[in-house]
């Protein structure tokens, strides 16, 4: 496991470290971290992903930013670095959201994106 919390190349803002402090806090995981992913779908070509964890990989890196830690693996890192996760609320509730200077397309609810080296072309967005 790398740790690189000096220079930190994701960054979790105070904002979604809160929301995930009481998503831990509801279902007794203090323990857990938060992984950030990226997996082969969505409207766009890659879709990211958010899950509460108790295990770390060897070949993960692990950024602690307010309190809480990051966990992305190797592959994911490669297409996330400089992103910012941040939790916004609205009137219909809130959610993550994840902005990431990776992207050059993304679907319109924000759940999936492409990055210019990406081959092929994404597919028009069917999320409304």
């Amino acid at each position: 496991m790398t740790s690189t919390q000096q220079l930190a190349e994701i960054t979790l803002t105070e904002s979604a470290a809160a929301a995930v402090r009481q998503l831990m806090a509801k279902h007794a995981l203090q323990d857990h971290a938060l992984r950030l992913f990226i997996s082969a779908g969505g409207c766009s070509g890659w879709q990211y992903g958010l899950a509460l964890e108790g295990d770390c990989h060897e070949e993960d890196t692990v950024f602690e930013q307010h309190g809480i830690r990051l966990v992305v693996d190797e592959v994911s890192l490669n297409y996330l670095r400089g992103a910012t996760v941040d939790y916004t609320e609205a009137l219909m509730g809130g959610s993550f959201v994840i902005s990431n200077p990776n992207a050059v397309k993304s679907c319109r609810c924000g759940q999936s994106f492409h990055t210019q080296g990406d081959n092929g072309s994404p597919s028009g967005c069917a999320c409304g």
